[in-house]
């Protein structure tokens, strides 16, 4: 009999003989086996559907060329092709934000300008088609001895003879014990009969936190002692035979999400803290973000997943560098802070789509990167450029100075006088910036040290500019443009994060706002030196096409190709249209960096051979992760994180070395007396 539908690899040469071909390779297009009849309907049926599913690409613009480290040229351009979706669901969250961020933002074109959206039809064939697919439930009982894992049983298991793995969550009288593993829970009736006793003294005497065997027959619980909150919240399992495999000594902190433990001690006990369900959680949803992104780039849009050497040499531009020793006397090798220049060499090599989840290593120390906005910077230098304070007239005498201002609603209420201290003391000690605060009193008057140098038309301007209601607190800064506002864009942050801790919600977890920023200056002033410049990207970022000239005349002017993509306020990705002329590279290099041109050979060299047009952009997947899983900081998604100066303490790195293991990398190290006593001892 004719199969009428069968699943085929794209690749003559791939298929396998006979019937084996079935279950070789999932992923394919649809082959037709020939028939007739209703054989011949469903076949055209299928044709029809994917026709729908995956309609002809538009005349110009393509899906975005860049997820993690990714990058496009733009070459030969291909016609989508129609393919058969593949065979897993993508109902993942990450899924959906990448759908919703793809229909509203601009895709990478060849000048890295606006193109075209992600067209809606796709998006929702996509979703029809995700939620068609019924995703095969993993089996997490092969090549293991259990039978079922702890959050699995259910009613319909009750009467089975089961095998459990896990943990002694708790332990209550010698009457149930909960077991744990990364599942779920399951109530284990501890037996009570003189036949069990031996399991009775082994269960009521394993310390909490013990790895623990459990065999026995799955039970439904007594009529009003079920725990809806619990999946497994109808049955228990009355235990015949138990055995601890592992029992655990008396812990550091207790492994519950809702106990408060110091960050440190987290990090020290780093394996302890991976058992919550919280970190769980988030490993594995990261893991599947992973799986998502890899099958959608490199089923659906021909991507290639590239990796990249991660020992190279140290390049001028971007953040410090981490070196690393070699052999040869003088010589240092560096860990890449991203990828740069592989991608740009892939593209002349003809990689013309490439991604990889790529590790990169900056000497510099972590922060946690959660900085959503809540309320809007506002200029007020016109109104109060006519007041008579002088500390005012002073910060505007500068040519780039302004007085600004943030509104933050009802701070009376919810912010003590040791937050506004608080905020006062971070805008001096970090941006050394004076801040003066305004309250408007319930009689809708203003308080604050200005406003006896303020008549009664200013004070009136300054309400109606911020919008101020009875209640609220205006904190406001003068001086240089810059500084006053990155002082007042932090400040903002904090005052968003004390309103929300005195119980004031003022931003929604579950939303998921996108923005880009475009038009960065292709070049800034050094902070140390002010008549030199630096990239304000990196160096191989290209100019904006309309200011091209302009690089050869006045630099400073020239607003460069790079994007940045930001997420509630976040910066969740990063890149740019790259220099693809080795003239114009050197010219960059040489001329308006200043920089030895030299270090950059390979580079420069590889741009000669005809390389194309390209770009690319980077997505930070752990303040990705974090964000979609509303983590405070980026160490609460990654098994093992450093400390905020960089270190493990976990296994206490970096650790010193014996000036026996130097001797082969020609280091000698020149001791601080403290750090002599520290190494003695």
């Amino acid at each position: 009999m004719r199969r009428p539908l069968e699943l085929m690899p794209r690749r003559p040469w791939l298929r396998p003989k006979g019937r084996a071909r079935e279950s070789r390779l999932r992923l394919g297009r649809v082959r037709t086996a020939p028939s007739s009849g209703a054989s011949s309907a469903m076949a055209a049926a299928a044709r029809r559907r994917r026709s729908n599913f995956f309609p002809s690409a538009p005349a110009r613009g393509r899906a975005p060329s860049a997820i993690f480290e990714a990058g496009g040229s733009e070459g030969r351009r291909r016609p989508w092709r129609r393919r058969l979706l593949p065979l897993f669901p993508l109902r993942s969250s990450w899924f959906s934000l990448r759908a919703a961020l793809w229909r509203s933002s601009p895709c990478f074109g060849p000048r890295g300008g606006c193109g075209m959206a992600l067209p809606r039809l796709l998006v929702r064939a996509l979703h029809r088609a995700a939620a068609a697919a019924a995703p095969a439930a993993p089996d997490f009982n092969s090549f293991v001895t259990r039978t079922n894992t702890c959050g699995e049983l259910r009613a319909a298991h009750v009467g089975q003879k089961v095998t459990l793995y896990g943990w002694v969550q708790y332990q209550r009288q010698g009457l149930f014990l909960v077991l744990r593993d990364f599942q779920g829970l399951t109530q284990v009736i501890i037996p009570q009969d003189e036949a069990h006793s031996h399991v009775k003294e082994l269960l009521s005497n394993a310390p909490v936190e013990s790895v623990v065997r459990v065999t026995g027959t799955v039970s439904p619980r007594p009529l009003g002692q079920e725990n809806p909150k619990m999946p497994t919240g109808d049955i228990e399992v009355k235990a015949e035979t138990a055995e601890i495999l592992n029992s655990c000594k008396k812990l550091p902190f207790e492994i519950k999400d809702f106990i408060k433990k110091s960050e440190a001690l987290r990090m020290q006990y780093r394996y302890l803290d991976l058992r919550s369900f919280r970190l769980q959680s988030a490993l594995r949803l990261r893991s599947r973000v992973v799986m998502r992104m890899r099958e959608y780039l490199c089923n659906l849009h021909g991507f290639v997943d590239v990796e990249t050497p991660t020992l190279f040499k140290r390049t001028p531009g971007g953040a410090k560098e981490f070196l690393v020793p070699s052999r040869e006397a003088g010589k240092f090798y560096s860990l890449p802070q991203s990828p740069q220049q592989f991608k740009q060499l892939l593209m002349v090599g003809g990689l013309d789509r490439y991604f990889q989840v790529a590790r990169c290593y900056r000497d510099e120390g972590s922060r946690p990167d959660r900085q959503p906005e809540f309320t809007q910077i506002v200029d007020i230098s016109d109104v109060l450029r006519g007041s008579n304070i002088h500390f005012l007239q002073n910060a505007l005498s500068y040519p780039s100075a302004s007085i600004r201002a943030i509104c933050i609603p009802q701070g009376v209420r919810y912010l003590t006088n040791k937050d506004l201290e608080s905020l006062k003391e971070s805008a001096k000690s970090q941006f050394n910036q004076e801040i003066m605060e305004i309250i408007r009193r319930p009689d809708g008057s203003l308080k604050s040290l200005l406003t006896k140098f303020l008549g009664e038309k200013e004070q009136s301007e300054l309400i109606q500019t911020l919008n101020m209601q009875e209640g609220d607190m205006v904190l406001l800064a003068a001086g240089e443009h810059k500084q006053v506002c990155s002082a007042l864009g932090a400040l903002r942050l904090l005052s968003a994060n004390l309103l929300e801790a005195a119980g004031l919600a003022l931003r929604d977890p579950t939303a998921f706002h996108f923005l880009w920023v475009v038009d960065f200056p292709l070049f800034l002033p050094k902070a140390e030196n002010p008549t030199e410049l630096e990239s304000a990207h990196h160096p191989f970022t290209a100019p904006h096409p309309s200011d091209a000239s302009l690089l050869y005349s006045d630099p400073t002017k020239v607003r460069s190709q790079h994007y940045d993509l930001v997420l509630n306020g976040n910066e969740v990705g990063g890149g740019s249209i790259r220099i693809h002329s080795a003239e114009q590279q050197r010219f960059v290099l040489e001329k308006v960096l200043k920089e030895d041109s030299e270090v950059l050979s390979h580079l420069i060299e590889a741009l000669e051979f005809g390389a194309p047009p390209h770009g690319g952009i980077a997505l930070g997947l752990d303040r990705l992760i974090s964000l979609i899983v509303d983590a405070p900081s980026i160490r609460d998604v990654i098994a093992f994180p450093k400390s905020f100066r960089g270190r493990d303490l976990m296994g206490n790195a970096p650790d010193y070395v014996t000036p026996e293991e130097l001797e082969p990398y020609h280091i000698q190290v020149a001791w601080p007396l403290e750090e002599k006593e520290a190494k003695k001892n």
